[in-house]
């Protein structure tokens, strides 16, 4: 099935950089070229339950009103869910340049986190092959559900998810500087009997000219995610992170480089999220800097 694998910025490099990237490190310039012609469109379509509260945050980040200490727990109230039956469709999105999914290289070879022993599972704070480091920052779960928008958002078991992030200083494991050889923040899971997964982690930060994110691949099963050949995917999109649970988190120590390119960003002005302003992908985030924040996103598939 068809993935749209379009570009997206990232470490203050812009496009053209990126672009450059894909172009440098992708298996060959045909690929380059069906990801950044390939439509938005996908053999089946996806849906998202996103929270409302946040879309305040289309205007500039900096004059959106965030809690003002950081035990305040943060809640964005979801616009639909599946006991309603009433489901929006998520938009495909890039995959950018750092996805670890056999698609491109990190400059030693074709980088692939989908092949590692041990990818399976559900805390991903830690590198799993040829190293033990854990990555740093605010605890975060993140728990993504899919349902079938043709039966009444009904809940999908047995698909496989794919998810990555940055750290908290805005680097990708397997391809930033200095990390190249650590595949943390990287996970796999299978849906369970409610359609859903959840992935222990860390609160990403945010780089220059990007909106705070999470990156996810959707396959038909386990086999598929980890064995057969890349562009299996079912759907590529990205989870959007609300206002006031990154102005919380960024105050704290270790985040510091997020400040200031978080307020220099909207969702209204983010290239990937600007089309809907994140309406369709933005997360329900509830919790707190010392007890940790918990994510939630409702997806779907015409099944």
């Amino acid at each position: 099935m068809t993935n749209t694998h379009s570009i997206e910025p990232h470490h203050g490099h812009g496009l053209s950089h990126d672009l450059q990237t894909l172009i440098t490190t992708a298996p060959d310039r045909r690929r380059v070229l069906r990801w950044l012609t390939a439509g938005t469109a996908a053999a089946l379509p996806l849906v998202g339950c996103g929270g409302s509260d946040d879309i305040t945050a289309t205007n500039s980040a900096a004059t959106t009103t965030s809690t003002t200490t950081t035990t305040t727990t943060t809640t964005t109230t979801t616009t639909a869910s599946s006991s309603t039956g009433t489901c929006t469709v998520i938009p495909s999105e890039t995959a950018g340049p750092y996805p670890g999914d056999g698609s491109n290289s990190n400059g030693s070879g074709i980088a692939n986190a989908l092949t590692l022993s041990g990818i399976v599972r559900s805390d991903i704070r830690s590198s799993i092959v040829g190293s033990s480091s854990i990555a740093q920052g605010v605890p975060l779960t993140v728990t993504l559900k899919l349902v079938n928008t043709n039966s009444s958002c009904a809940e999908l078991s047995g698909l496989a998810i794919y998810l990555w992030h940055c750290t908290r200083d805005g680097g990708y494991s397997m391809y930033s500087s200095g990390i190249t050889a650590e595949n943390y923040l990287r996970g796999v899971q299978v849906t369970d009997s409610k359609g859903e997964v959840t992935f222990t982690t860390i609160f990403p930060g945010c780089y220059s000219g990007r909106w705070p994110h999470i990156h996810f691949e959707i396959f038909p099963s386990l086999a598929a995610a980890t064995t057969t050949p890349v562009n299996d995917q079912l759907r590529t999109s990205q989870l959007a992170l609300p206002t006031a649970a990154c102005k919380e988190v960024y105050a704290t120590s270790g985040y510091s480089a997020s400040v200031n390119n978080f307020s220099a960003i909207s969702l209204a002005s983010d290239n990937v999220f600007s089309n809907d302003s994140g309406v369709n992908q933005l997360a329900t985030v509830s919790g707190s800097v010392a007890s940790g924040y918990a994510a939630t996103l409702t997806v779907g598939i015409a099944a």
